[in-house]
């Protein structure tokens, strides 16, 4: 089950939602929050939900021990049995394959690799139980003495697909205390409307472009002309965004609709300055975490220009890994690696002399060159789509397919660029100013805070309800 369907949004969230506010009490709310967190897990499978219990029921009895011992070796031992049993059971389910894989081809052992399904979310509520445990050690949130509301926070279906990265010292008023206010309602209703309209309209329909010009069969994509690549992967760079700051988008507005209270995990990234500056605003959760969890406990910026820049070199190889067990992804976490220690120790204040313009196209291309990195799993690929990107497959330059496929989306692709950009942010707030200054301004704008979510949301339920309805298509040249 996802977000972006329509089994989700009128079934089962909104059921979550009507069940929820017939509760009394918090502790029934969380009970009802609990039941259809499992529920959700348990629709990728039952045994799923038992890996969920057993890493939540792990980290619950380590940070017990962790609170309940004055015996300073002890709490470490708790600490690091803790964390070290959750980044086992994580390897073992994403990584196993990935690593036998690896020595078959140096060895031809073992003769089959074994095929280990990835479990819904794993790699989110592990960062979140790993969290919860050296918080808890290091003494920045209490040890929660009940089981199973350690479980809610662990799995709380909002933020399991694709973030944020919920900490447990964040959101353990919320899970106490928790009010829905109607004004945080209304907000959380447009929020996850505009997040279902990124997913549904706008990160699919770039896929759908993406998709048929970057195709997965080596003879197909190395006959793409030049212009065809890089116009594959420009539309593949938007659609990663809007998906994944749509899903981001949708659990802060679920979070915010049912009285929890999510940090940002996008902040536009693709108008960053620097390399430095967009890792700050994509994934804030993500690159936080690294930098709270495995930097500054390896030594951080505290340490020699070698050692800092070993302690990014572990950072980023790990980052990598965590999207993806491929080479590619590692690849990628290490092509940002080289750009930052670039930035940090070799260009230093230098940057801040150029050209603001110029600055900021350079980072657009390097991230630009990286969502390739990102896109291609099988190297092979890899190797042809660089090559098709500067005609080095005898492509050609252009073909009349390319033309018409920019020429049927050129307007919904401007759109995307738009939408990746805080102008609409401004424009609302430049509105709601508006609305505090006159009377006529401020019904204008009450009529649009209606209007807007439920504009969005019929665009969303046209695009899922056909897969492929895209509203730019009657704007053509």
């Amino acid at each position: 089950m996802v977000f972006s369907s329509l089994l989700f949004v009128f079934l089962f969230f909104a059921a979550n939602i009507a069940v929820q506010a017939l509760m009394p009490d918090i502790k029934k709310k969380n009970i009802v929050m609990l039941a259809f967190s499992m529920v959700f897990y348990a629709w990728g499978g039952v045994r799923y939900v038992v890996l969920l219990l057993g890493m939540t029921f792990i980290c619950w009895a380590s940070a017990k021990i962790i609170a309940s011992s004055k015996n300073k070796r002890r709490k470490k031992l708790a600490m690091i049995i803790g964390v070290t049993l959750v980044l086992v059971t994580l390897g073992v389910f994403k990584y196993t394959g990935f690593f036998l894989k690896n020595i078959q081809l140096l060895t031809g052992f073992p003769k089959v690799v074994p095929e280990i399904a990835l479990p819904i979310g794993i790699s989110f509520y592990s960062f979140q139980l790993i969290s919860y445990v050296v918080d808890v050690y290091r003494g920045d949130a209490e040890a929660q003495e009940k089981y199973w509301l350690l479980l809610l926070y662990a799995g709380l279906f909002h933020q399991c697909i694709a973030g944020p990265i919920v900490r447990y010292r964040d959101v353990n008023h919320d899970i106490l205390h928790r009010q829905v206010k109607r004004t945080e309602m209304s907000n959380g209703i447009t929020r996850f409307a505009v997040g279902l309209a990124k997913k549904a309209v706008l990160a699919n329909g770039c896929a759908a472009v993406a998709d048929s010009l970057l195709a997965n069969s080596a003879e197909t994509l190395s006959s793409v002309p030049v212009l065809g690549m890089w116009l594959g992967v420009f539309a593949y760079m938007l659609q990663i965004y809007l998906d994944f700051s749509a899903y981001s988008d949708m659990a802060i507005g679920m979070g915010l609709m049912c009285g929890f209270h999510y940090k940002e995990n996008f902040d536009y990234p693709y108008v960053a300055n620097s390399i430095t500056d967009f890792w700050r605003r994509w994934h804030i959760s993500l690159s936080s975490f690294f930098r709270d969890y495995v930097y500054i406990p390896l030594g951080g910026n505290r340490c020699s220009k070698s050692r800092q820049i070993f302690n990014m070199f572990v950072v980023w190889a790990l980052t990598g890994m965590w999207h993806g067990a491929s080479w590619n992804y590692i690849f990628w976490g290490l092509y940002f690696f080289v750009f930052l220690v670039l930035e940090k120790h070799v260009l230093k204040d230098r940057l801040e002399h150029w050209n603001t313009v110029l600055r900021h196209f350079l980072v657009l291309l390097i991230i630009y060159f990286g969502w390739v990195l990102f896109k291609f799993d099988n190297l092979s690929l890899l190797g042809t789509a660089f090559k098709g990107m500067f005609g080095l497959n005898g492509n050609g330059f252009f073909d009349h397919s390319v033309g018409l496929l920019f020429k049927n989306n050129v307007f919904f692709l401007i759109f995307c660029c738009v939408a990746v950009t805080p102008l609409g942010k401004m424009l609302g707030n430049m509105l709601k100013n508006l609305g505090k200054r006159s009377k006529p301004w401020m019904y204008i704008q009450g009529v649009w805070e209606v209007a807007c979510p439920l504009l969005l949301m019929v665009l969303s339920m046209m695009a899922l309800a056909g897969n492929s309805y895209n509203p730019f298509l009657y704007f053509q040249f």
